[in-house]
């Protein structure tokens, strides 16, 4: 390891950090990540940093050899099982609405015409107001009364 390796290593430890391709067992040639152009060093130069308390998250972190990047460096592959916490629901109450029955025409001229008187009279309202959240309250409020 050199100095920039060691301070590297410092870095992580310090932000409680964890350097993945050094935590898994592998054959060297699934963690060098550099090899030389006349193929006599290989060293591993990159790698994956994570925080220590997703260290379980992480199944394996290896190097792809065959990835073809146009590159001296090889491509770092890492797996993980993610384990999302689910969150209960709001407790907003969703409205449904019947669109089908905007299929008939009676009720379909009816809604229009609600719909135009409403935004007519938000018209005037907005007129007066400034603030875009009551805007949007006006807006919403005339679609919820007309539906």
């Amino acid at each position: 390891m050199n100095e920039n390796g060691e301070r590297f290593a410092d870095l992580c430890a310090l932000n409680q950090m964890v350097i993945g391709g050094s935590i898994f067992p592998h054959k060297n040639i699934h963690k060098v990540t550099w090899r030389s152009p006349d193929h006599t060093i290989e060293n591993q130069i990159d790698h994956i940093c994570f925080v220590k308390r997703f260290r379980r998250s992480f199944q394996d972190v290896r190097v792809m050899r065959g990835a073809g990047v146009s590159s001296d460096h090889h491509l770092i592959m890492t797996t993980l099982k993610l384990k999302l916490k689910k969150y209960p629901a709001t407790n907003a109450v969703r409205k449904r609405y019947n669109a089908q029955t905007l299929q008939i025409k009676d009720v379909q001229e009816k809604f229009q015409i609600s719909i135009a008187n409403g935004f007519s009279a938000l018209r005037d309202i907005i007129e007066n107001e400034t603030d875009i959240e009551k805007h949007w309250q006006h807006t919403k409020n005339i679609w919820h009364e007309t539906c």
